[in-house]
């Protein structure tokens, strides 16, 4: 067998270089715009405070914050609640994700199926899901499996019902080309739906992960002992609003960490295909 030797990516062109160049420009702008207004909040948060324009009691300060912050780092209930949060979540999201690609998929392999099922996850998918908390306590007691489920009924109809609309999308001459190659509907899903679905596998877990720790956390409100959302209720109930604003920004935090991560894979698919 002969090998060919490597070759050499191709030379960047002066005006190649000169696009890459304002291109990284650019996002280190925005990069650093978002911080400065950030800075800026903060900065207005705590000097409205520190000279009485706002009550510290109702609406704390950053370094009221900080403040208790290290305080949960010191007796360790940061990394107890936070965690309990992260497990909850993350096991809501995968479920969530699994189980809307088999539905998606299931749907688009019976036609008739997903016009009988269509009308119900519609209407699945508007019910506002505080509403199905108390039942699930009724059914499944307090505990975990209670939060997780809360957090996998907020995100699964509607990733179900978006899978299944960017599949039936897929450009259908590429499926013709399948069967008339004397292929299955196997085939056409292995080899056009899913392939060609991956951008939008990938923006609907973006949407998803953000949905199912807004359903963690209001099963927590109703369900738990420990985790951000019990340090919420539990803080508004006696009037720890430090206690409440932390906990509320380490959720934020959770969920730019998580799209970020979602978002990299992203740019990484994107980059190799």
């Amino acid at each position: 067998m002969v090998r060919h030797p490597h070759k050499a990516p191709p030379p960047v062109s002066a005006r190649q270089e000169s696009f890459l160049r304002a291109h990284h420009r650019h996002h280190h702008k925005i990069a650093l715009g978002r911080v400065f207004l950030l800075l800026l909040f903060l900065g207005l948060w705590e000097t409205a405070a520190g000279l009485g324009w706002i009550d510290r009691f109702f609406f704390s300060s950053p370094s009221g914050i900080l403040k208790y912050l290290g305080q949960m780092f010191a007796d360790r209930s940061f990394f107890a609640h936070t965690g309990v949060t992260l497990f909850e979540t993350i096991a809501s999201f995968i479920l969530v994700t699994v189980l809307s690609l088999l539905a998606a998929t299931l749907l688009w392999y019976q036609n008739s199926l997903s016009e009988i099922l269509e009308p119900y996850l519609v209407v699945l998918n508007a019910l506002p899901k505080s509403a199905l908390a108390p039942l699930l306590i009724v059914w499944l007691g307090t505990g975990t499996n209670t939060i997780i489920v809360a957090g996998i009924s907020v995100a699964v109809f509607g990733s179900i019902i978006s899978l299944y609309t960017g599949f039936c999308q897929v450009d259908p001459e590429m499926c013709k080309l399948i069967y008339t190659l004397g292929g299955s509907r196997r085939d056409a899903l292995t080899k056009v739906i899913l392939p060609s679905s991956v951008p939008l596998i990938l923006s609907s877990m973006k949407v998803n992960i953000g949905l199912s720790l807004v359903g963690v956390i209001i099963g927590e409100f109703l369900a738990a002992r420990r985790g951000l959302g019990y340090l919420i209720i539990y803080g508004s109930q006696v009037f720890q609003l430090n206690m409440v604003i932390t906990s509320i920004i380490i959720l934020c935090a959770i969920a730019m960490v998580f799209y970020k991560l979602i978002q990299s894979a992203e740019h990484y698919y994107k980059k190799k295909y």
